[in-house]
């Protein structure tokens, strides 16, 4: 295909980018010639599952599409995300260094003028058609069958950490707490800096990441104040907040609609939806990298979009900490003070 604004709207990628991943995944991709046929190349297994991804066509349209059977298609969509996952990731989404933190941090500051926040947080059902033998586990709030993806991501709406997973049925707290990425937090593994001074203050303040009310109060995770009378201090907070953390809805609207499998029923089962959520993230990344300016026409649709999020379940923050209330009133304090209001509010 020489067109290359069809090579695009065919895999959601521009053709140096296909050229550039194949490369990267040719050698784990490619199968061993047999004596009754030649094995399907590194190149069409990836344009399927591509294809796959990009659309959200089934795997019987799929299998018409590139002449081979569903049974073909299958193995090959959840052998390449596999792939995918397994030589990526360490590239695309590496445990952040001190130094990765800090500069997180400063984005979100300069971008978003939240200071110290390393990232936002927010969850996604994913919809699945209703794995068998499976009860109520994967049924949600919104009577459908899913599987949630977790998320941190940074202030240019790249993934940072997922976690990928959790039944359809449980709470966004439970949920971050039995994550790898909430367990790490909590032990104070992710090289995570120590204390940082608020510019233009002698207040320190931990690094912190940012949710919405689904999540719970931590004094490494800020969630809005609860209720609709507050006064303009606790007001003001929420808005800082929330300006930072609509990184991530904007983040799941521009993965939503880069790869239109989340607009359908993902007819897989659970386990290796796992890894076709992985990948769609790993390649949301690498694209972002190598391939930015495709990503330009989404942005202002991504602002409007929460896709499915986590906001409506039950509220979380009972447990919370005189130490998390005591971060959140400092950054309160500084939002409201001279040096740290906004000439807009």
């Amino acid at each position: 295909m020489d067109d290359g604004t069809k090579f695009f709207e065919y895999f959601r990628m521009s053709e140096n980018s296909f050229n550039l991943l194949l490369s990267k995944l040719e050698i784990h991709l490619k199968k061993q010639d047999t004596h009754w046929r030649k094995a399907i190349t590194p190149k069409e297994r990836l344009a399927v599952c591509l294809r796959y991804l990009a659309t959200g066509d089934s795997l019987k349209t799929i299998s018409f599409s590139y002449r081979m059977g569903h049974s073909t298609v299958y193995k090959i969509v959840r052998e390449t995300c596999q792939i995918i996952t397994e030589n990526l990731m360490d590239e695309l989404m590496p445990t952040p260094t001190e130094e990765m933190w800090e500069n997180i941090a400063d984005d979100f500051f300069r971008m978003w003028n939240f200071p110290g926040c390393i990232g936002a947080l927010d969850g996604k059902h994913v919809t699945i058609q209703a794995p068998p033998n499976t009860g109520t586990m994967f049924f949600n709030y919104k009577k459908t069958f899913s599987i949630v993806l977790l998320a941190l991501v940074d202030a240019h709406c790249n993934f940072i950490a997922v976690n990928v997973g959790a039944y359809g049925k449980s709470h966004d707290g439970g949920v971050f707490s039995n994550s790898n990425l909430g367990k790490a937090l909590h032990r104070g593994s992710l090289n995570i800096p120590a204390n940082l001074t608020i510019p233009n203050t002698d207040t320190q303040v931990p690094y912190v990441i940012v949710g919405d009310e689904a999540f719970p109060l931590k004094p490494y995770l800020m969630r809005p104040y609860p209720g609709d009378k507050l006064d303009d201090r606790k007001r003001n907070f929420n808005y800082r907040l929330s300006r930072a953390r609509r990184t991530s809805e904007n983040t799941f609207g521009i993965l939503t609609q880069k790869f239109r499998l989340y607009n359908r029923r993902i007819q897989a089962f659970p386990k290796h939806v796992d890894y076709i959520i992985l990948a769609t993230c790993l390649l949301h990344n690498f694209i972002k990298k190598y391939d930015s300016y495709t990503y330009n026409y989404v942005t202002q649709q991504a602002d409007r979009s929460n896709g499915h999020t986590l906001q409506h379940l039950n509220l979380q923050g009972g447990n919370a900490t005189t130490d998390a209330f005591r971060v959140r009133e400092v950054f309160t304090e500084y939002f409201n003070s001279e040096v740290g209001s906004l000439p807009w509010i």
